[in-house]
């Protein structure tokens, strides 16, 4: 095909013809979105660096848990800030946890809403790492038994899928063991499969209080420049049993989707994360975007690149414009 007997102008000439030919699209049924829940009364604290982000008093979660279900936004997933912390991280895995507690509420008020939970140690660690440390590093099988531990007290308490992001080795086949062991075969695990060392995550340490208070987490989050080790953790995650795959990030790792997507016939996710939501919201308050174009045309970039479904602090404003 060449000009001048082929003019691709011509599949662009108005918006009925565009929508005619699209290739990919974003739905509102796509989209999962991100809460942090606090304990205390009528407690929402804005995050300084995600504007529009908010720590959240129980009450005020059910409140926008409800919004959310209003909006067509199938799911959310939940972050806990507990009262206390400690070297175990034991408000992770307590009946009357934090998360454990907003699960039932939301249930009671917004029972139609898919509730996902964070399955990691950071944070309600004091050191701020995602498990046991030994020596000035985490060890992973004794990490193992407190994920297996938070996992069920997540879907005891309600949790429709868990999602383990804590990177430890071995991590889905062992919850998936103390699932089925527990009756709970059913509860689907969406792994953070592919998990990089990124520095897009700051403003989420300010929202989860979760910042390490030695080191970082590079000895068990990936190497960004690693493409290849990027298929050995996923195919891990698959051969354990893992019902959804993720990235993350998403917006600098696109290439890492796609190749995913071409591997893996699992439903995939992208966490659209902290860093990339705040880079937005900055620029356009400056005035030198257009908030809702960037916006969507970035959530629609990680659907072309492979994602079937997006995390995304965005959730609630993309599902506004998409509902018309």
């Amino acid at each position: 095909m060449f000009f001048p007997e082929y003019r691709a102008r011509r599949m662009r000439r108005n918006d009925n013809i565009r929508r005619m030919v699209r290739e990919t699209f974003l739905r509102v049924d796509d989209l999962i979105y991100p809460m942090f829940s606090a304990f205390g009364e009528n407690i929402k604290k804005e995050i300084p660096s995600m504007p529009g982000i908010y720590q959240q008093s129980i009450n005020n979660i059910v409140a926008e848990a409800q919004e959310v279900y209003d909006l067509g936004i199938p799911a959310v997933i939940l972050f806990g800030i507990p009262e206390y912390k400690d070297s175990m991280g034991s408000d992770a895995y307590c009946d009357t946890g934090i998360i454990q507690e907003t699960i039932r509420a939301i249930k009671k008020q917004v029972p139609g809403l898919t509730i996902i939970t964070d399955v990691c140690m950071c944070e309600y660690t004091d050191h701020g790492h995602c498990g046991v440390i030994k020596g000035e590093d985490v060890d992973n099988d004794e990490t193992l038994k407190l994920l297996r531990a938070e996992a069920l007290s997540h879907v005891q308490a309600g949790a429709d899928i868990v999602a383990p992001s804590d990177m430890m080795d071995g991590r889905i086949a062992a919850i998936r063991e103390e699932l089925d062991e527990n009756d709970f075969s059913h509860i689907p695990i969406m792994s953070y499969s592919v998990k990089y060392a990124s520095a897009y995550y700051g403003p989420f340490r300010d929202a989860a209080d979760s910042t390490p208070q030695f080191g970082d987490r590079r000895s068990y989050q990936m190497d960004p420049a690693n493409r290849l080790e990027a298929f050995r953790e996923a195919a891990l995650d698959v051969v354990e049993c893992a019902d959804f795959l993720m990235v993350k990030p998403a917006l600098a790792y696109l290439d890492i989707l796609r190749d995913i997507k071409e591997r893996f016939d699992l439903p995939l996710v992208a966490y659209n994360v902290s860093g990339e939501y705040s880079m937005v919201k900055a620029a356009a308050e400056k005035g030198w975007i257009d908030y809702d174009r960037v916006m969507m045309e970035t959530l629609t970039g990680m659907k072309r690149a492979g994602a079937d479904l997006v995390i995304t602090y965005h959730a609630k404003d993309a599902a506004r414009i998409l509902n018309g």
